[in-house]
């Protein structure tokens, strides 16, 4: 193993031991505080431009399986860790953390104090930052930082031609702003035939598709980057088309309907955020990742209602639109990783469906 050093825009400089890929990155720096799970936030394409700070001491102690892939590679830009693993101990074990990252290029460091640098991105915010196994000057690390920050990141996860999964339920047209395998397996599992479509596909391309359900997926960066999907829902909305966003496609749902979005000081990610249901005051804990959200305010002339709130600071987690069947949340309900408190959600959804046909049940 040899050495790594990571830089923080606000010009902080930790030097830990690197493990798998070589090279520089430049990328966000944001924390999760799930104690397992790994595999599912190294290949959960929300993440793609961020370098992930785990805050559980331990990774990579159950190696990398193949089961728990949420797409085809890891999306993370980098991964920082206190103590890496290197000899994982698990039945379903196939390779090291580092065997994997080192496989993909990706960049991880250890021995980093990654509780001070938890304790400073919640003070300071999410930062660019650079992760390097090379040898950068400071002069020359801190003027990649100046470069500006990537916007099409959606474009860069989400597939190029659409694909279909037989079904003999209701077909539900899943749009890709980086979808999680953990979504369209909770769609196939409830029978639904599912067609997956590009995150720039056309309202006409979807109406053609005889959709009985449209579901618009998680995904990274800003949702006021992906404007191409705001027409396309609009006319969803007007077409009455049951609708389901989960995550970036909350924000894209209310950007649709003339709400705000804004950015978060350093964002909800992990496996243990409680939520309200306004409707039930019940509390359930969610998996979350996002460091967007929607402003409560813009939502004054908006048709939509709020439905979630997230118990630790208050911010909208679900909204439901107030005269046709359409509504989102900002957290996870397929979980991986995390708590399946919300997959009911998908339920909700396929329920939704069948009564705008007149069906009662969806298996």
């Amino acid at each position: 193993m040899a050495n790594a050093r990571l830089f923080l825009e606000d010009g902080t400089i930790m030097e830990g031991t690197s493990f798998g890929g070589t090279g520089t990155n430049v990328g966000e720096i944001v924390f999760n505080t799930g104690m397992t799970g790994y595999q599912e936030i190294l290949t959960d394409p929300s993440y793609y431009g961020q370098f992930v700070v785990m805050t559980y001491p331990l990774i990579g102690n159950y190696g990398i399986n193949l089961d728990d892939f949420e797409s085809i590679k890891p999306r993370v830009f980098g991964f920082v860790v206190r103590e890496y693993a290197e000899y994982p101990s698990h039945w379903r074990n196939k390779e090291t953390l580092a065997q994997f990252l080192k496989k993909h290029q990706i960049i991880g460091i250890a021995d980093i104090d990654t509780r001070m640098l938890t304790k400073k991105i919640r003070e300071k915010g999410s930062m660019r930052a650079i992760l390097t196994t090379e040898d950068l000057s400071e002069e020359e690390a801190f003027k990649l930082l100046e470069a500006p920050a990537i916007k099409d990141q959606v474009a860069k996860v989400s597939i190029e031609k659409p694909f279909t999964m037989p079904g003999r339920g209701p077909h539900v047209v899943l749009v890709d702003y980086g979808y999680k395998q953990g979504i369209l397996r909770e769609l196939l599992e409830r029978h639904c035939k599912v067609t997956v479509v590009p995150y720039a596909t056309r309202y006409e391309e979807i109406i053609s598709l005889n959709p009985d359900g449209i579901l618009l997926s998680n995904g990274p960066g800003d949702p006021k980057d992906v404007q191409e999907a705001i027409p396309m829902i609009q006319g969803m909305i007007k077409e009455q088309i049951p609708l389901f966003g989960i995550c970036l496609g909350h924000q894209l749902f209310a950007l649709a309907n003339g709400a705000d979005t804004e950015k978060m000081k350093f964002g909800h990610r992990g496996a243990n955020h409680p939520v309200k249901d306004l409707l039930t005051n019940k509390v359930y804990m969610t998996s979350q990742n996002h460091g967007y959200t929607v402003n409560e305010d813009s939502l004054t002339n908006c048709p939509l209602t709020i439905t979630h709130i997230a118990v630790n600071d208050g911010t909208i987690e679900g909204l439901q639109h107030k005269t046709i069947p359409a509504f989102s949340v900002q957290y996870h309900p397929e979980a991986s990783p995390g708590p399946y408190d919300s997959r009911e959600l998908f339920d909700q959804f396929l329920e939704m469906i069948l009564s705008s046909k007149g069906e009662k049940r969806y298996a």
